[in-house]
Formats: C-alpha cells, sequence, structure tokens
C-alpha cells in the first residue's frame, strides 16, 4: 500500500498544532505580517483547514490567546454617538468585558503578560492590532499621531486594569463602572482626540 504524502489530514491534534504555530507566527512576525498560509505551512496542514477550525485570522489569534470576546462586536457601542465621549465610552466597555465572567482570561493573560515576554508581545499585538487600531481608524485622526495616540490609550485602560484587577486598590478595585468611566474618560477622550501639545 503506497504511504499518503502531503499536508496531514484534520485529527484532533489539528486544532492544537495550528494552534502552537500561530502562536509562534504572531509572537514572532506580529498580527499583521503573520499570513495563513505560513502558519499552515509550519501546523503542516492545508490553508483550508486553518479557516475550517477557526474562521478568521482574528479568530485564529484571539483563541492563541483564548479571547471569548470579539472586540469588532463592541465597537459600535464605543462608537455609537461620533467622537464626542468616545474615551467615556471605551473605559465603559473595557470594564463592562473585565468585569463579566470572560474577564478572568483577560486577568490571568495581564499578569502573566507582566512576567513573560511572549505573552507581552501577544497583548501588545492584541490591544494595537484588535481593539486600539479598530477605535482609532474611525476616527478623523491624523496618521502621523496614531501610534502615539494609541500608546497613551493603553497607558490608562492597562493601568486601570493592573489597578483594578490584580493590584486591587482600594476604592478603584470596587469602584462603580460609571465612576471610573466618568473619571477616566476625559483622559482617554483627550488621548483620543484633543491636543497633545498642551
Amino acid at each position: 500500500m503506497a504511504r499518503r504524502t502531503g499536508r496531514r489530514p484534520g485529527n484532533p491534534d489539528t486544532r492544537e498544532a495550528i494552534l502552537a504555530a500561530a502562536r509562534t507566527a504572531f509572537a514572532e512576525r506580529g498580527f499583521d505580517a503573520a499570513s495563513i498560509r505560513a502558519i499552515a505551512t509550519a501546523a503542516g496542514v492545508d490553508p483550508a483547514l486553518v479557516h475550517h477550525y477557526f474562521g478568521t485570522k482574528e479568530e485564529l489569534f484571539r483563541s492563541t490567546m483564548n479571547v471569548p470576546i470579539d472586540p469588532a462586536e463592541l465597537l459600535p457601542r464605543v462608537l455609537a454617538g461620533g467622537p464626542d465621549g468616545v474615551g467615556q465610552r471605551l473605559v465603559r466597555t473595557f470594564l463592562g468585558v473585565w468585569d463579566s465572567p470572560a474577564g478572568g482570561a483577560a486577568v490571568a493573560l495581564l499578569r502573566s503578560a507582566v512576567n513573560n515576554e511572549w505573552t507581552a508581545r501577544m497583548m501588545r499585538e492584541f490591544l494595537v492590532t484588535q481593539v486600539l487600531r479598530r477605535v482609532l481608524d474611525h476616527l478623523d485622526i491624523d496618521p502621523a499621531e496614531l501610534p502615539l495616540r494609541g500608546s497613551l490609550v493603553a497607558t490608562q485602560m492597562l493601568g486601570l486594569a493592573m489597578t483594578r484587577y490584580v493590584v486591587r486598590l482600594e476604592p478603584v478595585a470596587s469602584a462603580d463602572p460609571e465612576t471610573l468611566a466618568a473619571a477616566i474618560g476625559p483622559t482617554v477622550q483627550r488621548y483620543l482626540t484633543g491636543d497633545l501639545s498642551a
């Protein structure tokens, strides 16, 4: 009987092989430079199997990080009402996710990112490509300012997450999300749309 050559067919280990190859590709090349074809080649499968198991590149990326939510589904809530108030809505939505049962995975990821460079790299990629870029691309912002504005927003959001969910500093740890959105939202708004030279 002739031995089959080529890519291996789908089996119980295929999904894990794809995830392992994707984790490596996203960590080494970043989200934008990693391709489904290269990930499939590294996993020893056909690119169609990657799409079969994970759908889109974004869904594969979220799966590598065990992110239970799709930021694209939350974007309309953040952008509703135009650019005014987007900072407050971003903070409110962020807290809604982190305070939900799905937030446990995010807290574990944040804790790991502090001590693990691979996790920190993946978290950076996730924040930039899946969250901040999606918000900033819908605002009328000079493209040259996007990286700085996105990074400044990340300082507030990651600082809030670290303070509320990891360090658990009171009264932020138990504060009502609306109170935090009202207090932190204007700073995020300035980072998104305000004058950064002032």
